[in-house]
């Protein structure tokens, strides 16, 4: 019942050192699991997710006093991070009965050297332009580019949209998430890559696409290799280099 990934994660859980926060956006099964959540919780210091999400984290064992749940607009700060939950368009539900009992959010993460953004799951609404007007600039913005399609553009993003989510957010650099991991949609799994990398060029956006599990410099972000390519079978790849349509 649970979507299927592309390629296994690029790191085990158990080889990840202690995280001081881990951040949740919504509780659709992609982005809360809850095996995952279980071998977390002897690694992570505290959980921050959106109103009623937390309830999952502790129903699988996570003390209470380790949760915090925001509202959109609430925020909390933790080792001198400010975290705040803004907006997003989006929607819950784990099962058939429990759509929208829980809240969706994307996150704005500020330190004392650094400003970030995380979209989580969205389509592109107005909000993005409120939120890089209240907290931006952002040094990276993490914004969701994939699974997409014209049918459902209102709670994903198509890539045009993508990009000017990260206008609207006052971005420096754009790092594409959500993309080439789990088969959501019907595009292949290199094309929100593909897509996104033609309209920043085009744009004059930094763009930063590293191979799953690099690092990034938050303030010096760099990465342009299409890495995505080297996997690509010969025929899609030579479609793509002749100026093919996707």
């Amino acid at each position: 019942m649970r979507p299927k990934r592309f390629h296994q994660s690029p790191i085990d859980i158990e080889q990840l050192p202690d995280i001081s926060v881990v951040i949740i956006s919504h509780e659709h099964y992609d982005h809360l699991d809850k095996n995952s959540i279980k071998q977390l919780i002897a690694k992570v210091d505290h959980f921050v997710t959106p109103l009623k999400v937390g309830d999952y984290l502790t129903k699988w064992g996570v003390e209470a006093s380790r949760v915090t749940e925001l509202n959109w607009w609430q925020e909390v700060t933790i080792d001198d991070i400010k975290i705040v939950a803004t907006p997003a368009q989006h929607f819950s539900g784990r099962g058939v009965f429990d759509k929208d009992q829980t809240l969706w959010a994307s996150w704005v993460i500020q330190g004392n050297e650094s400003n970030l953004f995380y979209s989580g799951d969205s389509g592109y609404f107005s909000g993005f332009k409120t939120i890089g007007d209240k907290y931006g600039p952002f040094d990276v913005t993490m914004i969701e580019t994939g699974a997409y399609n014209r049918l459902w553009s209102d709670i994903h993003m198509l890539p045009e949209q993508s990009l000017q989510a990260h206008i609207d957010l006052q971005g420096k650099a754009m790092l594409p998430v959500h993309n080439s991991t789990f088969d959501l949609a019907l595009h292949d799994w290199f094309e929100p890559l593909e897509r996104i990398s033609d309209l920043a060029w085009e744009h004059s956006v930094k763009l930063v696409t590293p191979i799953f599990g690099k690092k990034v410099s938050i303030n010096q972000p760099n990465s342009k290799h299409k890495w995505w390519r080297t996997l690509m079978p010969e025929r899609q790849l030579n479609l793509i280099t002749t100026g093919t349509e996707y």
